[in-house]
C-alpha cells in the first residue's frame, strides 16, 4: 500500500470488467480521495483501452497484471465469472468488492467466502441500495417492522433478458428489506410470469420473517414506467421511501386517537374529521449523494481497516439464498418443476 504526502494510506484500486457498471466504478474511483487507480482490465481489450483513454487511468493487458499492482479490486465481470476473478484476487491477498449477486450459485458463493477466510482479505458485496440517500435519511425513524412493501418496475430492455427478473431486479429489495428487518426468512410464497422472454418478467414474493414481519416484493421489467419505492409499516408509524429520487416521508400519530363519538363513531365523519390534526408528516430528504460513490467509499474504508464492510460476503450470500429460493418457488408454482431455467444463469451486476 502506497503512502500519500501526509502519510495517509492511499489504496491502489483496480477494476476488473469495465462494461456499463464497471465503467462507473472506475469513473468514481478515478477522483476519490484516498484512492489511486492501479488500472482497469477487461477481457475485451478494446473496451479497456477506450475506458483508459476516457478516464485517464492505466490499462493492464492481463488480469494477473492488474492483481499484481493493486491493493483492492472491484469485480464487475459477468456473474458467471465472479468466482474465478474473486478467488484469484483473494488468493493474492487483495480486498474485493464483488458486484451483486455474489455468485450464480450458493456453491460458488461458498467457495469465494472460503477463500476470503483463508486469506483473511476483506470481501464486500455490491448491494448499492443499502447506500440510497432515502434509506440513510430514514434510519432515525426505523423501528420494529411489521409489514414492508416494495415495487421495483422498469421498462423492457434487452439487458439480462436471459435470466428471470428475480435475479435481475428483485434481489435489490431482497437484500435491502432483509437488512432492515434483520431476522431470518421463515417462509416464502412467490409467483411469476414470463411475458416477453423465456424467463420470468414479472414476479411477486411474500416473505415471512422469524420476527413475524411480512414483506411483499414486486419486480417487473416490462413496465411502462420506472418505480423504485419501499413502504414500511411499524408500530411507531409509516414510512414511504422513493428510492429513485432519494426522498420520502414518515407519518406518525401526534398523540392518542380521539375518542369515538358513540357506537356509530359520528365524530369521525369524513366531512368533519381532519386527519392532519392527529397525524404528523415528517419529510425525509436524502443528501443527494451518489449511492455508488457511498458504496465505494465504504469499501475503501473497509479495505484500509477503518470500518467493517457494510455488506459482508455472508450478507451477500444470504440475499442470494433467499433470491434463489424465490425462483425455485416460482418454478414449482408456475411450471410444476423444482428447477427453474436460468436460476444459475448470468444476471447483471
Amino acid at each position: 500500500m502506497m503512502e500519500g504526502a501526509t502519510s495517509v494510506p492511499v489504496l491502489r484500486m483496480g477494476v476488473v470488467g469495465v462494461g456499463s457498471l464497471g465503467f462507473h466504478h472506475a469513473r468514481i474511483l478515478a477522483d476519490m480521495p484516498g484512492v489511486t487507480m492501479a488500472g482497469v482490465y477487461d477481457i475485451h481489450g478494446e473496451r479497456s483501452q477506450e475506458v483508459g483513454r476516457q478516464l485517464g487511468v492505466p490499462v493492464l493487458q492481463t488480469r494477473e497484471g492488474l492483481l499484481g499492482v493493486a491493493d483492492a479490486v472491484v469485480v464487475a465481470v459477468p456473474t458467471t465469472a465472479h468466482e474465478e476473478v474473486a478467488v484469484a484476487a483473494l488468493e493474492s491477498g487483495l480486498a474485493v468488492l464483488v458486484e451483486k449477486p455474489i455468485a450464480p450459485t450458493l456453491d460458488a458463493a461458498d467457495r469465494i467466502l472460503a477463500q476470503a477466510r483463508r486469506s483473511g482479505a476483506v470481501i464486500q458485496v455490491g448491494h448499492v441500495e443499502r447506500f440510497n440517500p432515502a434509506v440513510v435519511a430514514a434510519e432515525p425513524f426505523l423501528d420494529e417492522m411489521l409489514f414492508v412493501e416494495s415495487h421495483r418496475l422498469a421498462p423492457f430492455s434487452r439487458r439480462s433478458t436471459d435470466v428471470a427478473v428475480v435475479l435481475d431486479l428483485m434481489i435489490h429489495d431482497v437484500d435491502l428489506v432483509g437488512s432492515l428487518v434483520d431476522t431470518p426468512v421463515r417462509d416464502i410464497d412467490a409467483v411469476g410470469v414470463p411475458v416477453l422472454t423465456s424467463s420470468v418478467d414479472i414476479a411477486n414474493a411474500r416473505l415471512v420473517f422469524e420476527s413475524g414481519a411480512v414483506a411483499n416484493l414486486t419486480a417487473s421489467r416490462i413496465s411502462f414506467e420506472r418505480m423504485r419505492k419501499v413502504r414500511i409499516f411499524q408500530r411507531s408509524g409509516y414510512l414511504s421511501l422513493n428510492l429513485a429520487d432519494g426522498t420520502g416521508e414518515f407519518l406518525r400519530l401526534k398523540g392518542e386517537l380521539p375518542a369515538l363519538g358513540g357506537a356509530s363513531g359520528a365524530s369521525w365523519a369524513a366531512d368533519a374529521f381532519d386527519l392532519s390534526a392527529i397525524v404528523e408528516r415528517i419529510p425525509i430528504q436524502g443528501d443527494g449523494s451518489d449511492p455508488l460513490r457511498r458504496e465505494l467509499e465504504s469499501f475503501r474504508d473497509a479495505a484500509l481497516g477503518l470500518s467493517p464492510p457494510v455488506v459482508s460476503g455472508d450478507g451477500g450470500r444470504a440475499a442470494l439464498a433467499v433470491t434463489l429460493a424465490i425462483q425455485e418457488r416460482i418454478q414449482s408454482t408456475v411450471y410444476g418443476s423444482p428447477s427453474l431455467t436460468g436460476a444459475s444463469a448470468e444476471p447483471a451486476g
